[in-house]
């Protein structure tokens, strides 16, 4: 059984005392968490404070960019090795935002994820579809051509070291949810289509779902069977929401 992971995106969020606040409600939280694996990602200078006050913890700890250079004069980018540093577990690769408003290609997330997984990060590559492909059912052939780049550039093994998360773009950040329905389906399309290259990999590898899920709709969006945890955004800002999807997972993972 694939464990559930809910990982929070806090996206470019929060002060240090208000992310201190979350962190230590957060961890107050998980410790009535057993079967689900948690992750926050904050944003870059809060780093640090994670860091500290995580270690200890089951929680894990992302960031939610990373360079694809290791060193070097590439001025307000940041490093897989200073990621490492601060005892980063996770990485976001790919996400619709980084997509849309700064021009990040397949080419590079595949960048991304590579050097993530060479320092031994677990890159959260996401995929997914707007709502002028969706509406031109486009979703599948978009869905697919952004993981076949990836394993054009780096290989099919690259998906040991790697979770994925669906983003209908058109759910993020909109109040819309894709229903559990209509979830499953894009979920139970990607693992066919890493099926093609390697079954092994394809029933192990975790796919998250990333358009709104909330404490309502978390725990009839985890009972699909492909739907394997979140990347929460919103949610993941109010500690007791957030952990009321940690619960969710919880509850699915001892029903199976």
């Amino acid at each position: 059984m694939r464990q559930p992971l809910i990982a929070g995106n806090w996206k470019m969020n929060g002060t240090r005392s208000s992310v201190e606040t979350l962190l230590l409600s957060v961890i107050s939280g998980a410790s009535a968490i057993s079967k689900t694996e948690i992750a926050v990602c904050p944003s870059f200078p809060f780093l640090e404070l994670g860091e500290r006050l995580l270690t200890g913890t089951t929680i894990k700890l992302g960031a939610q960019n990373i360079c694809t250079k290791e060193v070097g004069a590439y001025t307000g980018e940041v490093s897989a090795n200073m990621l490492a540093e601060f005892s980063c577990q996770y990485v976001i690769c790919g996400h619709s935002e980084r997509r849309e408003y700064y021009g990040e290609t397949d080419t590079i997330i595949a960048e991304k994820v590579s050097i993530c997984v060479k320092k031994g990060m677990k890159a959260i590559l996401c995929v997914g579809e707007t709502l002028s492909q969706r509406e031109q059912e486009q979703t599948e052939s978009v869905i697919e051509s952004q993981l076949e780049n990836v394993i054009k550039q780096l290989g099919i093994d690259i998906f040991n070291h790697i979770d994925i998360a669906y983003e209908p773009v058109w759910a993020i950040g909109t109040g819309k949810t894709a229903t559990p329905e209509q979830a499953q389906n894009v979920h139970g399309f990607i693992r066919q289509k890493i099926a093609i290259h390697n079954t092994v990999i394809a029933e192990k590898i975790r796919i998250l779902y990333g358009g709104s899920m909330k404490a309502e709709n978390a725990h009839d969006l985890l009972s699909q069977s492909d739907i394997d945890g979140g990347l929460i955004g919103g949610a993941s800002l109010i500690a007791n929401d957030f952990l009321a999807i940690c619960h969710a997972g919880d509850a699915v993972a001892s029903q199976n």
